[in-house]
């Protein structure tokens, strides 16, 4: 059975779980044992997690957020001392638990709505190329610079939640405290964004997703249509594939680790892969049902799993022409999406060897496209 404990009354619903434990221990003084009983797990979990944020103090906007949050809670009485600082009481001396003197409007803590719509603006800012957010203790607010170029103002409370919530990390520690965004962040601002087309869009067909939102990166691309040769575009998921991944890879000299045609390549292959219907089944096959043997079929392949029977040819060219290893290579990474690590441990190859034959495998592979189809695309189908 769980208990619920009833936190201190003016704590923000978006503190993290790991916050809401150190301060229960350290501002609270409730003992790791009886954090641990109420939580339902064991006490060196606690422990863990009350030192994990322990060190995370030399982080400046970290620490003034619990000296602030510390305001909250009623901290045991010492002997002779007359009442307990509260947010009221500490608001009227201008004083806070482990902290210097503060002002009454420095105990204002953001909420959830003024997060979100300045997540969506800061986080925005952060993504871009060479931006950090700076702070520094003479500074009301914190600033992001890109370059020399202010380019937002947040307050200082909300960069403090943004600390907190590990969207944001210190870059360079000092007098002037530079942060830059992390993928936590990254994913977080994903989210927001995808909370916001919900609501612009609330009678869309999809159903809203937003933690399934952040793992996907989205791109356009041009594809021919049929016989009228006719283009259109579509929008796809980049990080569905792992070539995405290795394609954002640099190298020593800052080219690509994948090239736009290799990436090129592999993603022609899928296409074929996906036109064949080559992936296994996952439901009842019906493609025979009511039908005697053979009759029904299209064609002379028609049992031969659905899909068009070019793609599947031109599927079976390209393996073939690769060969073991490295046929295998992009059918596991191209064609079922599998992550290197997991292709790796089914071949039985050492860490960290597959992206090398990868490259290998999808550079043979835009060789056999271009000695075979000089180049161009064949028609689909």
């Amino acid at each position: 059975m769980t208990v619920m404990i009833q936190l201190p009354a003016g704590l923000p619903g978006w503190l993290p779980e790991n916050a809401r434990l150190y301060l229960r221990h350290i501002e609270e003084g409730q003992s790791l044992r009886a954090i641990a009983r109420s939580e339902g797990c064991h006490a060196s979990t606690v422990l863990r997690k009350v030192r994990a944020f322990e060190n995370r103090r030399d982080d400046p906007l970290i620490d003034e957020a619990l000296n602030r949050l510390g305001c909250f809670f009623a901290r045991p009485a010492a002997p002779g001392r007359a009442q307990e600082r509260t947010p009221e009481t500490s608001t009227q001396e201008g004083t806070c638990p482990m902290s210097a003197p503060i002002r009454s409007s420095q105990i204002q803590i953001a909420d959830e709505a003024t997060l979100q719509r300045e997540g969506r603006r800061i986080l925005r800012r952060l993504c871009e190329i060479g931006a950090v957010l700076v702070v520094a203790a003479e500074m009301e607010k914190a600033v992001v610079l890109k370059g020399t170029v202010r380019t937002a103002v947040v307050d200082r409370a909300v960069a403090q939640a943004f600390a907190l919530k590990d969207w944001i990390a210190v870059q360079k520690s000092g007098r002037v405290t530079t942060y830059e965004i992390t993928g936590a962040g990254r994913s977080a601002l994903k989210r927001l964004l995808a909370d916001e087309q919900a609501a612009r869009t609330s009678g869309s067909v999809d159903a809203h997703n937003p933690f399934g939102e952040q793992h996907r990166d989205w791109g356009e691309c041009t594809v021919s249509g049929d016989e009228d040769r006719s283009q259109r575009r579509i929008r796809y998921n980049l990080a569905e594939s792992p070539l995405a991944v290795l394609a954002r890879r640099k190298e020593k000299d800052g080219t690509p680790f994948l090239g736009a045609d290799l990436v090129a390549a592999g993603e022609r292959l899928r296409e074929d892969f996906e036109l064949a219907q080559m992936g296994p089944r996952v439901a009842q096959n019906w493609d025979r049902f009511l039908t005697a043997g053979e009759r029904g079929s299209f064609g002379a392949d028609g049992g031969g799993g659905g899909g068009s029977g070019r793609a599947r040819d031109r599927v079976a060219a390209a393996l073939r022409d690769l060969g073991p290893g490295l046929g295998d290579m992009v059918l596991r990474c191209c064609c079922f999406l599998e992550g290197l690590e997991a292709a790796e441990k089914r071949m039985g190859w050492s860490a960290r060897s597959g992206k090398i034959v990868l490259r290998i495998a999808l550079q043979r592979l835009k060789r056999h496209y271009d000695e075979t189809y000089g180049g161009q695309a064949p028609l689909i189908g």
